[in-house]
């Protein structure tokens, strides 16, 4: 879909099981410095049920609550920043991260880079746009995503093509696309259209995408061993490409 990179593969995907914990770890304490009551805090309440889904340990979960809200007594100093730039064959890319180092972070993302070019501000930004994104199941056979997406306000919904798979293997899921301001509505809505949310967050959507089938299969190796390698930072929280797998 071009939406958001995720690693495919059984192995890849158990290695990503720990990373994910820790990228929605980092989530859930930028979110609670809001506010550690997710009923009070949209933003939170996202991300914990994520976690939730994901089965994020308990106790991991809570402390990551506590410790974003400052309850611990160590504040969290993470700082989000955007890299933009081109994957090799003009593929446009966008790296959001979450770090506590700028200078650590900044040249690790240059060497990154090298196979491909790296952008200022803007230079790719413009070639996205910057959305909600559900990823929502039917709760039965009859559920008809498009028809939800329309009741419950969102923009448009991607659906899986046949043979789309997650990261761990399972049968890809719709993807409805909303306005920023409308995530945590619609989110809300979707349940009683039938769809039980299995991620919400903020993202970005490649307006004109590149087909994996106009390249060559090097080249797609090239593409997609770039992307793995950025998404395998540390302080990566997202990928979001335009390449249409």
């Amino acid at each position: 879909m071009g939406a958001q990179w995720k690693a495919k593969g059984k192995e890849l995907a158990a290695n990503a099981r720990g990373k994910l914990f820790g990228r929605l770890a980092k989530d859930i304490m930028m979110a609670a410095k809001s506010g550690a009551d997710p009923a009070s805090n949209s933003r939170l309440r996202l991300v914990v049920e994520q976690a939730r889904k994901a089965s994020m340990p308990k106790d991991t979960l809570e402390r990551a609550i506590k410790k974003g809200a400052g309850l611990l007594g160590d504040a969290v100093q993470f700082e989000s920043v955007m890299y933009e730039g081109y994957a090799p064959h003009r593929v446009p890319v966008m790296v959001e991260c979450l770090t506590d180092n700028v200078n650590r972070t900044a040249p690790e993302m240059r060497v990154l880079f090298r196979k491909g070019q790296l952008g200022t501000s803007g230079s790719v930004a413009w070639d996205f746009s910057h959305v909600g994104l559900i990823e929502a199941q039917g709760a039965s056979q009859d559920a008809d995503a498009e028809m939800a997406a329309i009741e419950a306000g969102a923009q448009d919904v991607q659906l899986p093509q046949a043979g789309d798979e997650d990261e761990d293997g399972n049968p890809a899921l719709p993807l409805f696309v909303t306005d920023p301001a409308d995530l945590d509505v619609v989110s809300r809505a979707l349940p009683t259209q039938g769809f039980n949310v299995v991620s919400a967050k903020l993202g970005y959507l490649p307006k004109n995408p590149i087909s994996a089938a106009s390249l060559s299969a090097e080249q797609r190796a090239e593409v997609e061993d770039f992307l793995a390698a950025i998404d395998g930072n540390d302080d990566v929280q997202q990928v979001f490409a335009g390449y249409n797998a």
